[in-house]
């Protein structure tokens, strides 16, 4: 009745993941790893291994539920830890659903640190706990995949293909409800400038808008984003520096009145830059390792964030 579905790249976690799952149900893994010349090691026996080429988690997941053969597909990623019972618990949030409910997704779990207040990517992660669609724990019925083409291949990353195959089942008139099992969904430490690399994601959202409408943030759930306020920071940021080479030069006329309005440019840039860092930092833990990656990072944030979208709105005209 079911098949679950993991998407991977190779992470050490994959093993954790699979034994949490169990043998009770036929999973699929989906070796996404770009140009592998060796399969992956040490699965399961009832494990089956798929490969998708390195296109990304869309592609990934189109591959696994199209060699899978049941009427339900169960998708999780390769970092989560279902829950103790997990497959009798998928089993009996799927068995008795209605003919129009097109999905189910589990209940997801971050664990909180201990001790302390959460970092600026631990609280990003925790966001999935509220999260709607997400793929993390999501299963969809097989016969719904098919009349909808799957997810769109056009999502190259872990990040909105899932909220865009969620509303055009919804739009085709499908219901999608949360069920009762648990996954818990761990903090993975990325590094200094994670925070800056999400920013790719803005790209995705220049998709989104063009296949779903300017609410398309509301239909799923989610918050406004801070896109206005890093276009208007790097505006400022970058009058002030065009502004003080002006005045330096000597070319522009009325010279003072430059160096004012390069001044106010950049105080304009300083004033949202540290209300964008505070935001951050404000909530803790506010050791001296974190304030000063939020501190540099809420430098580089608003300008990569504003280039990705212009690269990703380029790429949906084109």
């Amino acid at each position: 009745m079911i098949t679950v579905v993991i998407p991977t790249v190779g992470r050490p976690t994959l093993r954790a993941t699979l034994a949490a799952v169990g043998s009770a149900l036929p999973v699929i893994v989906v070796d996404d790893r770009p140009g592998a010349a060796t399969g992956l090691t040490g699965l399961p026996a009832h494990v089956r291994v798929v490969r998708s080429g390195g296109r990304g988690p869309a592609a990934a997941r189109n591959a696994g539920w199209r060699a899978a053969d049941t009427p339900w597909v169960a998708f999780l990623d390769d970092d989560v830890i279902p829950a103790p019972g997990w497959a009798e618990a998928v089993w009996k949030d799927l068995v008795d659903l209605p003919a129009d409910v097109a999905g189910s997704q589990g209940r997801i779990v971050v664990p909180p640190p201990a001790g302390r207040a959460p970092t600026d990517i631990e609280r990003h992660t925790a966001g999935l706990a509220s999260a709607l669609w997400v793929t993390a724990d999501m299963a969809y019925r097989r016969s719904v995949l098919e009349s909808l083409g799957g997810f769109d291949e056009r999502f190259p990353r872990a990040y909105r293909e899932d909220a865009d195959l969620a509303l055009r089942a919804g739009r085709a008139g499908h219901r999608l409800v949360r069920g009762g099992r648990v996954t818990e969904h761990p903090v993975r430490a990325d590094g200094f400038w994670a925070s800056v690399r999400f920013q790719r994601g803005n790209a995705d959202d220049a998709l989104m808008r063009r296949l779903h409408g300017p609410r398309w943030r509301a239909d799923i759930g989610g918050a406004r984003g801070r896109l206005p306020s890093h276009a208007l920071t790097t505006a400022a940021g970058l009058a002030a520096v065009t502004l003080a080479l002006a005045a330096g030069s000597g070319r522009a006329g009325g010279g003072r009145g430059v160096k004012v309005a390069a001044g106010l440019a950049a105080g304009l840039w300083g004033v949202l830059t540290c209300e964008f860092a505070w935001r951050r930092i404000a909530p803790g833990p506010r050791t001296a390792a974190e304030v000063a990656r939020m501190a540099v990072t809420s430098v580089v944030i608003p300008p990569v964030a504003c280039a990705h979208r212009l690269r990703g709105e380029w790429r949906v005209r084109g």
